[in-house]
């Protein structure tokens, strides 16, 4: 089985796709430098899997440093680029600090692999920005977007689509991520903000098990059933699922052409209030909550339309809502008596 090179592999997403391309017979190398995740993830993966990753610690910001990483790995076939910085609030706060992480690892993997390699890209829904109509499709325009952080996904797309427009051996999905939530039922590995959480999963858990005060609600008067803003979650280890078959559909030359674009989520949107209220029926723990004004950077509602996902990559998400807050809950349980 080919080998495929994880960037950003100890994070989130990526630990848990790492676990996914075991499962599924690939050799993995995992380069990460540990921005926004933890060592002992390497530790928790070997665990889970039996196997230890091969793992080099690497800024991709480095373009000498990368270009020597992948002249001494030859025999790697595939990319999956998890290496980006992803909260919205942050990007807002310190933009120059997101172009230049999101930009310079891409374009200094792409010349790394002189544009020859099959790439998977973590993308993002929020290249829609607020789509018009919903469930948003992979044809809707992309529009403007909310924040620094929603700006790189656009750029980045345009840079691979352009790219590959003109370098036929270059091969890549873009893979467009609505809202990743959970952990692996193993609860070894979830996700592991450092400092305040940015999203709101880990920031429920976290004020559940007595880490944060109340959660607070950003808005309760958008146009939504109860007026916070609407998200379709889905959860990590499906998610993960969904990059293993994107490489096997470019491995097996069955892409329509050298550029995809795939939704990855449920189909299916929820309120905030809605996840608060499935955290506390799938765990039986009470929330406390308040009421805060919306967000810089957020938009009222998006999910997505994954027929096409469905059809062409033959994935769909699997995991419900109760088993994303129980998995995660699980996890923060487990960090609790095990801390990083």
């Amino acid at each position: 089985m080919s080998k495929i090179l994880v960037t950003g592999g100890t994070g989130f997403i990526g630990s848990h796709t790492v676990v996914e391309l075991y499962n599924a017979g690939y050799e993995v190398v995992i380069v990460d430098n540990f921005a926004n995740s933890n060592p002992k993830i390497l530790n928790q993966i070997e665990t889970i899997t039996g196997k230890k990753p091969e793992f080099f610690e690497l800024d991709l910001c480095d373009e000498l440093k990368v270009r020597e990483f992948v002249t001494k790995h030859a025999d790697i076939t595939g990319v999956i680029h998890f290496a980006a910085f992803k909260a919205v609030g942050e990007s807002v706060q310190q933009p120059l600090k997101y172009y230049r992480n999101n930009f310079y690892s891409l374009i200094n993997i792409i010349n790394g692999f002189d544009s020859k390699v099959n790439l998977v890209f973590s993308s993002s829904c929020t290249v829609y920005g607020q789509p018009d109509v919903l469930p948003v499709t992979e044809s809707a325009p992309v529009k403007k977007a909310e924040s620094p952080y929603g700006n790189t996904k656009q750029i980045a797309e345009e840079i691979l689509q352009e790219t590959c427009a003109v370098t036929p051996e270059l091969r890549v999905t873009s893979l467009r991520y609505f809202n990743p939530v959970g952990a692996h039922h193993t609860a070894l590995i979830g996700e592991l903000p450092i400092g305040v959480p940015q999203n709101l999963v880990p920031f429920i858990t976290q004020s559940a098990i007595g880490k944060r005060g109340p959660i607070t609600v950003y808005g309760n008067d958008y146009d939504t059933p109860d007026g916070s803003a609407i998200r379709d979650y889905i959860h990590v280890v499906d998610l993960a699922k969904a990059h293993v078959a994107a490489i096997r559909r470019m491995e097996s030359d069955k892409a329509t052409s050298n550029y995809e674009v795939f939704n990855l989520g449920t189909g299916t949107g929820s309120t905030v209030l809605q996840v608060i209220e499935a955290f506390e029926k799938a765990t039986g723990e009470k929330l406390n909550y308040t009421i805060g004004a919306r967000r810089e950077g957020d938009i009222e509602k998006v999910w997505g339309d994954v027929n096409k996902s469905a059809r062409d990559l033959g994935w769909k998400a699997e995991l419900d809502i109760n088993e994303m807050m129980s998995s995660a809950w699980n996890w923060e349980k487990y960090l609790k008596d095990n801390p990083f």
